[in-house]
């Protein structure tokens, strides 16, 4: 496995413009591949922002597609890894997953995650209240993808609240930890490059987060700020709040390094709290 890998970062104001929406992210994928860029990673709901109705209409069978036809043929073409950060595939009783899809340089579509934790939360923002439940079923299993450069661990936006999930990726030997996402304004400015470091800090990992951008609609505004994080929890390279591309070299044996010296993961302890009924 290579010790060092080019990764770049697609940060974007998806719309509801599915072909437009395409452009964008096949414009900056051919940038970065022209940049050497071996990996190239886009923001949740990147080809469709809107909706339970839009998402239903543009959803396909995973696999299957014109969308996902047209991707795998841009990594083909260019010989560059593409990570969708979510696409709505279709999903039993009529609803959907959010799903990742990792595309390798030959075209295949070689792994899919879907999203575990659905954002079902009220928001101090003009939206106010988000339910993803209502569209999308929750995924069931965690997900790591091998690469000829890197074990990938993926997750999706609201995931990255849930510790216990990077402890499975980081268990299962993910040494890159994906994070698409679109966090809202509100929750991105209080809470999106605390919990990326905590996640890159807690697993002795790079952590790769890849978010959404300012005004989606009247309602809708995102938090941007896409970066990369070292596994000793140093922001690498940062994005602002404007659509962008970024790219970092991802120095692999440092995540070696910094567990061989601070093996936490060893070190790690469980502890069963006994609850004494009578003295509740």
């Amino acid at each position: 496995m290579q010790q060092q890998v080019t990764v770049g970062l697609v940060q974007m104001t998806s719309t509801s413009d599915v072909m437009q929406n395409y452009q964008y992210i096949e414009q900056q994928v051919r940038e970065l591949a022209a940049q050497q860029c071996q990996l190239v990673i886009t923001p949740e709901n990147c080809l469709l922002f809107d909706n339970a109705e839009g998402y239903q209409k543009l959803a396909e069978e995973l696999g299957a597609g014109p969308i996902q036809s047209q991707i795998a043929k841009l990594a083909k073409e260019l010989a560059v890894w593409i990570v969708i950060g979510s696409f709505p595939i279709r999903a039993p009783k009529g609803k959907l997953y959010s799903t990742s899809l990792v595309f390798s340089d030959q075209g295949e579509l070689v792994a899919d995650y879907a999203k575990m934790h659905l954002f079902d939360v009220e928001v101090a923002d003009g939206h106010g209240s988000y339910r993803e439940s209502d569209c999308f079923a929750h995924g069931t299993a965690p997900k790591i993808v091998e690469t000829p450069f890197a074990k990938l661990g993926l997750s999706i936006c609201y995931d990255l609240r849930f510790a216990n999930l990077y402890n499975v990726l980081r268990d299962g030997g993910a040494n890159i930890l994906l994070v698409p996402a679109a966090f809202t304004a509100v929750t991105g400015e209080a809470h999106w490059e605390a919990l990326l470091r905590a996640r890159a800090i807690e697993n002795q990992a790079w952590v790769i987060g890849v978010g959404q951008c300012g005004q989606h609609s009247a309602s809708r505004q995102t938090w941007g700020h896409s970066m990369v994080i070292d596994p000793w929890g140093k922001v690498i390279t940062t994005a602002q709040t404007t659509p962008c591309n970024l790219i970092a070299d991802i120095e692999l044996h440092q995540v070696e390094q910094v567990r061989k010296a601070m093996p936490v993961a060893a070190h790690q302890k469980f502890f069963s709290l006994i609850i004494d009924e009578e003295n509740e």
